[in-house]
């Protein structure tokens, strides 16, 4: 994707073409980083092989394709080998449809889940390399502030998950119900931490993030050994790419046997089973269902495509109908 750059694109505040202070404060530590990488994008870099060495020592899975990136003084560059990266970047990925502005709808939907719901995200920006092409950039919160590796465990490890035991569509087999029990089981804080799983999974489904699957909710090791819920990353309105499901995981979000009525009810029984207060329940429902007009106004100063504004939004009002029954 080929844009000006009119509003920041760390938190799509108006009237700036850098990162506003308050980004360069949070992702960057107070220095001032530009917007643009010392790089043609890899798709069209004739020569890749700073690309694929430093794919080599990068150890996050999954679809897109990811590259490490450290922080040198004010400037943002590629790892070498032995180097711990303190960000990582996703370039354009081949998807089947608007595969240029992937980038600018992941950043979107995390800004969403931020700025408007008060879902803790990673830290997370737009970068632009020198051909224009953007790609979507995150702080890496696995590393505490002394720059220690903190432990993190995905929910598809702690269900005991594996492609051997449960195919190569292993990430995507079970339900939500599932996630919420290995939270209770690993987690000794967990009445803190299910009304924020519960509020990450009714996002996923207002913004139809059809790849939530269990290698995408996490917990992460805290100061005191023990563990907690991770900040929410990878989100993203995959309606726009593909045609999917409203939910990644197999069972959807209860067993088969109580998955009845409306969606409203589904999520109701689902904070009932997970033994979420009913009134915090609702009142997460409540939350989620308004702000509607923030909702929109960030979208329309995304670095979205016009059409896909449209796309974007339509989606979303779309499944606020279908909860609101």
């Amino acid at each position: 994707m080929k844009s000006e750059i009119s509003n920041c694109p760390g938190s799509l505040k108006e009237g700036f073409s850098i990162y506003s202070p308050t980004v360069i404060k949070k992702l960057f530590g107070g220095k001032k980083v530009s917007p643009i990488l010392p790089y043609l994008s890899p798709s069209n870099a004739e020569d890749k092989k700073f690309f694929n060495a430093n794919q080599t020592h990068i150890s996050i899975s999954g679809f897109q394709e990811k590259y490490s990136l450290i922080l040198e003084g004010n400037k943002l560059r590629l790892t070498n080998e032995g180097e711990h990266g303190q960000y990582i970047l996703k370039p354009i990925s081949e998807l089947p449809k608007n595969a240029e502005f992937a980038p600018a709808n992941e950043y979107l939907t995390m800004q969403i889940a931020q700025q408007v719901f008060k879902i803790e995200t990673a830290e997370n920006a737009l970068v632009f390399f020198e051909d224009g092409n953007s790609a979507y950039l995150t702080k890496r919160f696995d590393y505490d502030t002394d720059g220690n590796k903190l432990a993190v465990e995905d929910f598809a490890s702690l269900l005991q998950k594996s492609p051997a035991k449960d195919g190569e569509q292993y990430k995507y087999e079970g339900n939500y119900l599932e996630i919420f029990e290995a939270l209770k089981k690993y987690v000794p804080a967990w009445k803190v931490d299910a009304p924020k799983l519960f509020s990450l999974i009714l996002f996923n489904y207002l913004f139809s993030n059809g790849d939530a699957h269990l290698k995408n909710f996490s917990l992460i090791e805290t100061r005191q050994g023990d563990f907690k819920l991770s900040p929410a990353y990878d989100l993203l309105n995959t309606k726009i790419h593909i045609d999917d499901t409203a939910f990644a995981l197999k069972g959807g979000l209860l067993p088969k046997s109580l998955t009845q009525g409306k969606i409203l009810n589904q999520f109701m029984l689902l904070g009932e089973k997970a033994e979420i207060p009913e009134k915090t329940v609702s009142k997460i429902i409540k939350n989620l269902n308004s702000h509607e007009d923030k909702v929109i106004d960030l979208i329309n100063r995304s670095f979205l495509s016009k059409k896909l504004k449209r796309n974007y939004l339509q989606t979303y009002l779309e499944k606020v109908k279908k909860l609101k029954g």
